[in-house]
């Protein structure tokens, strides 16, 4: 392999304002995973991850010769050998639906982040980001997190997607209080708080400890 870590403790390469890197970041966090975290500017990584992984070579997991560097497959290891506290249902039914929706935040909404804050979006991608919101009020409004009563994928998903809205010129109407409230509530996790890199911390100031 190019890279190697014999020191036995994994390394996680993040870049530090890569909503999907967040996303890996807030699940280390939860299951408070033995990693540690090399920041690594996603435009810009060194040589020796290229070689790895030429299509996108950030995020990037080693573990002793062992390498990961698919977003989905380094979050679906670390929920598998770190099953405490589980973040996926346990019945198939209801994992295949979190997977579905898991699809649509990244497709949909992820997307329109791009990789960097304050990158243009268009008016009609930020409009229907905000009617997007108004429908995820509504089904917030059944639960304590989304889908679910617990934190799950869903949440860990879809917290760097909230955490950014600022940065895309987006504010909450009358009608979406409910993620208001979800917001506060995910914001004020402990391990919310502790996957933020520096740089996402400058995004907001009302959140941060």
């Amino acid at each position: 392999m190019p890279i190697s870590n014999k020191k036995g403790t994994m390394i996680l390469f993040s870049d530090p304002l890569c909503p999907t890197c967040h996303c890996i970041r807030i699940i280390v966090a939860e299951k408070d995973i033995p990693v540690s975290i090399e920041y690594t500017d996603i435009h810009c990584p060194p040589k020796n991850l290229v070689k790895i992984n030429s299509y996108q070579p950030i995020p990037i997991l080693i573990d002793r010769d062992f390498t990961l560097y698919n977003p989905k497959i380094i979050i679906e290891y670390f929920d598998e050998r770190y099953p405490h506290p589980p973040l996926m249902p346990i019945d198939p039914a209801s994992r295949a639906q979190v997977r579905m929706m898991i699809h649509h935040i990244e497709q949909e909404w992820h997307s329109l982040l791009g990789f960097r804050p304050n990158e243009d979006i268009s008016v009609k991608a930020r409009n229907r980001l905000k009617s997007d919101l108004v429908i995820l009020s509504a089904a917030l409004e059944k639960t304590s997190f989304f889908m679910s009563e617990c934190f799950s994928l869903l949440d860990a998903t879809l917290a760097p997607l909230l955490w950014r809205l600022p940065t895309i010129g987006i504010n909450f109407s009358p009608k979406t209080k409910t993620v208001e409230k979800y917001i506060h509530r995910i914001f004020s996790r402990q391990s919310f708080q502790q996957s933020l890199s520096d740089f996402e911390r400058t995004m907001r100031t009302k959140f941060t400890i």
